[in-house]
């Protein structure tokens, strides 16, 4: 299925939910033949909101086949289960969420589209939950002591009144995500469903016919002058007619009497834009400005086109010239270049490996292709690249991925005369990645991380990236905030978006 219908059926089922219309979403989600986790998430929402816990809990089931990591899929399924008095399956949710969260209080759901924070807290309640109904009181109390311990906000008097339905031996009520509360395609993708107009309906906008009002198509129709019954006015419209020029003179001052009217001084150059009415003003344009003169003032003026007589003032256009432009100077035959060199000059151009020698694609601000010996060293490489992007290879960092893995790694020795390109070529190429120092110049990199899901900036202190990107971790904010360098940028990022693959990457 194209991305578009699965958008427009994700977003219509979403529009269902809100209108509470839960069989409608359903029969919308169920058009979707390769659903994603977030679209499993949804079926199980509409299908609580109908009692429907067996459906619900297969949904969730599908939702975590296909996202193992996302905890708020596993607290929603404990919940479930605790309804179904499954309760040791729910405790293993229950740990599993806990283990999801590495470790931050809350998780906000809002930039993968769900209006929800999972709170550290409401695990622990759930857990407590789960140990009430197996009847280990002593644990459910040790669960909720805990989490009034935990910083995390919006428990209200949740936890100390759960504490005392415990120490009374009552079995607590599990928490879940709020009915309505479900997974939104991107506000920006959905716009794009919609097909725009952006040149929208022609029309006329200004006319040499006077009092036309003529605003679409039609076939060519001769443009006739209005005829008035002024004889005082009918000589003028003779003499415009004859005039060779649109430029104009103005014979004396005028002072605007009316609305749309210009102040001209005498002398003054115009130039006509339309036609005359029949109170004898006509449409000129003077200093950029276009309003109304008398035509009884306006005298014909010769234009011409230099630089020390005649000079026409700004805002009125010149006439075009008598003479065409001429044409550029071509290179003779000789001095073409052959067809066989033209692929050396141009830029980016993909290149072709020659016999002993391998591909070597480099992904910097641009990607760009060479074809390198394969005996050639670390550093002789480095060398070529940094001729190639314009930069000093001493300010270069090169890096690449070992087969099967998501981790950007150092070459290493690269000043050993003993490692050459052929140890890193794999199927005849070389995938290599290419970064500045500076921004990590004085900083240590005390680990490496790759980010789970998108993330868009919402700051200029923000580090963006997207799925898969390798990050590297230069501080510890605090317990959900990280600073991190990726793609040449160094900001802020939640530390729920990635996670943590090879504890041993440093930087040497």
């Amino acid at each position: 299925m194209p991305y578009t219908e699965l958008l427009r059926l994700w977003n219509e089922s979403v529009q269902a939910v809100d209108a509470k219309d839960w069989e409608g979403a359903l029969a919308k989600l169920q058009q979707i033949p390769e659903q994603t986790s977030r679209t499993h998430f949804n079926a199980a929402s509409a299908h609580l909101a109908l009692g429907q816990l067996d459906m619900a809990l297969r949904c969730l089931d599908l939702t975590i086949a296909k996202d193992e990591r996302l905890a708020v899929a596993f607290f929603q399924r404990a919940a479930v289960m605790l309804q179904m008095d499954r309760s040791e399956e729910a405790l293993s949710d229950c740990i599993w969420a806990q283990e999801h969260m590495r470790g931050n209080a809350v998780i906000d759901y809002r930039q993968l589209g769900l209006r929800y924070k999972l709170y550290y807290w409401q695990i622990l309640y759930n857990t407590a939950a789960a140990y009430c109904r197996m009847g280990q009181w002593e644990s459910a109390m040790d669960k909720l002591v805990s989490a009034t311990q935990d910083r995390g906000q919006g428990r209200g008097g949740n936890i100390e009144v759960a504490l005392k339905s415990v120490e009374r031996r009552e079995v607590l009520d599990p928490l879940l995500v709020p009915v309505g509360s479900v997974f939104r395609p991107r506000k920006q993708e959905i716009e794009q469903l919609h097909q725009r107009d952006f040149l929208g309906k022609a029309k006329v906008i200004s006319s040499m016919i006077p009092n036309d009002d003529f605003g679409g198509f039609e076939p060519l129709r001769q443009q006739v002058r209005h005829t008035t019954d002024h004889n005082s006015t009918s000589e003028q419209n003779n003499l415009i007619n004859q005039w060779e020029s649109r430029y104009m003179r103005v014979r004396a001052p005028y002072m605007a009497r009316g609305p749309g009217q210009l102040t001209v001084p005498g002398g003054s150059m115009v130039f006509l834009f339309g036609e005359e009415d029949r109170d004898g003003m006509i449409n000129v344009i003077h200093d950029g400005k276009r309003g109304l003169l008398p035509v009884s003032l306006l005298e014909p003026a010769k234009v011409k086109k230099s630089k020390k007589e005649n000079r026409v003032p700004s805002g009125i256009p010149l006439p075009p010239e008598d003479k065409p432009p001429s044409r550029p100077e071509t290179l003779p035959r000789s001095m073409v270049p052959p067809q066989e060199s033209w692929g050396k000059l141009q830029a980016g151009s993909p290149q072709r490996a020659e016999e002993g020698s391998v591909v070597v694609k480099v992904h910097y601000t641009y990607n760009l292709a060479l074809s390198i010996p394969l005996d050639t060293p670390y550093h002789k490489l480095k060398e070529r690249i940094a001729e190639k992007v314009g930069q000093s290879a001493s300010q270069l960092r090169l890096r690449h991925k070992q087969s099967g893995s998501r981790v950007l790694l150092p070459l290493p020795g690269e000043e050993e005369s003993g490692h050459t390109v052929q140890e890193l070529a794999q199927a005849g190429r070389v995938t290599l990645w290419c970064q500045r120092e500076d921004p990590l110049a004085n900083r240590t990199i005390l680990y490496q991380m790759v980010a789970l899901y998108d993330y868009a900036a919402e700051g200029p202190e923000d580090l963006e990236f997207s799925e898969g990107d390798t990050i590297d971790i230069l501080t510890e904010v605090n317990q959900e905030w990280l600073e991190g360098h990726c793609a040449g940028n160094i900001g802020i990022f939640p530390s729920s978006f990635a996670y943590k693959e090879n504890k041993s990457i440093i930087q040497d």
